[in-house]
């Protein structure tokens, strides 16, 4: 197989572990393949795929891109059109662009991984595009009744519209995150002990104790970032489930190896080297 060249796009970018999942992969494949990372703005996605050559493959995204992507490839999955939004871009031989989103089944393969606990009720922190996706995941799991909690409900509204248009049909309802705070309306509950799982999409920053609190007695915390880690909700789950965002990369990364090469992805190798990397950033 010719070398090829892949990379993940995003606006902040050098913290991203997903070189060093892709590079393991690639080289336990055999693959003489590259992957690196590459700032990209909001509003230049289309200007850096303009520019590709015939040996680029696939791109991953993150934010800012996802959304933007959506409109910048020629065709894409039903469940980039669930989420409104494209992680995975596929290069296609013919010059053609295929947007996917690896996301919503990474979250589905990383909840399960570390619980088979039956789930009905879920809190989301954040409205972005990974609370999409992985809210949807949640429906898929069983979830029906989902609170989104946001500092402004008006830019979740691509994420309450999408697990709204759930076939499933969940009741979604929104509530705010105003102050780092988790202020549900009075219709709606405000502790954490209501739901079966609690995700949350904001920053290690936005975690006060309050909000920390709040989630003290949600049995599954799912908290999708990895760096820094442990994120004080994290730190706070004392032996209750919890899902990092560690596994969510890995296991999304995973099915965009596979889509990328047509090869099975080496799960373990990708997640033993995202491992190495997290503990030396640590150590540093």
């Amino acid at each position: 197989m010719l070398s090829r060249r892949c990379g993940v796009l995003g606006d902040p970018i050098a913290h991203s572990l997903s070189p060093v999942l892709h590079r393991a992969a690639y080289a336990e494949l055999g693959l003489d393949w590259t992957y690196d990372a590459h700032r990209v703005a909001s509003g230049g996605l289309g200007a850096f795929l303009a520019g590709l050559g015939e040996e680029w493959r696939g791109l991953s995204l993150t934010m800012p891109l996802k959304r933007e992507a959506l409109a910048l490839v020629d065709r894409f999955t039903d469940r980039a059109h669930l989420t409104g939004a494209v992680n995975t871009v596929v290069l296609e031989d013919d010059g053609s662009r295929s947007g996917d989103n690896t996301d919503l089944p990474g979250a589905v393969a990383a909840i399960r991984e570390r619980t088979t606990s039956p789930l009905a009720t879920a809190a989301v922190l954040g409205g972005g595009a990974t609370a999409t996706s992985v809210g949807l995941a949640l429906v898929d799991l069983g979830v029906r009744t989902i609170t989104v909690a946001v500092r402004d409900e008006a830019r979740a509204e691509d994420t309450l519209t999408a697990l709204r248009g759930h076939p499933a049909g969940p009741e979604v309802h929104v509530t705010s995150l105003a102050g780092g705070q988790w202020s549900a309306r009075p219709d709606l509950p405000a502790a954490g002990s209501t739901v079966d799982v609690v995700v949350s999409t904001v920053p290690a920053s936005a975690q006060t104790p309050e909000l920390v609190a709040a989630c003290a007695d949600v049995p599954v915390v799912f908290d999708v970032l990895y760096d820094p880690w442990p994120t004080p909700l994290a730190a706070s789950t004392d032996g209750r489930v919890l899902v990092g965002g560690l596994d969510l990369l890995v296991h999304q990364a995973a099915l965009q190896v596979e889509l990328f090469t047509g090869l099975r992805a080496p799960l373990a190798t990708m997640r033993e080297a995202g491992e190495r990397a997290l503990a030396a950033r640590s150590a540093g």
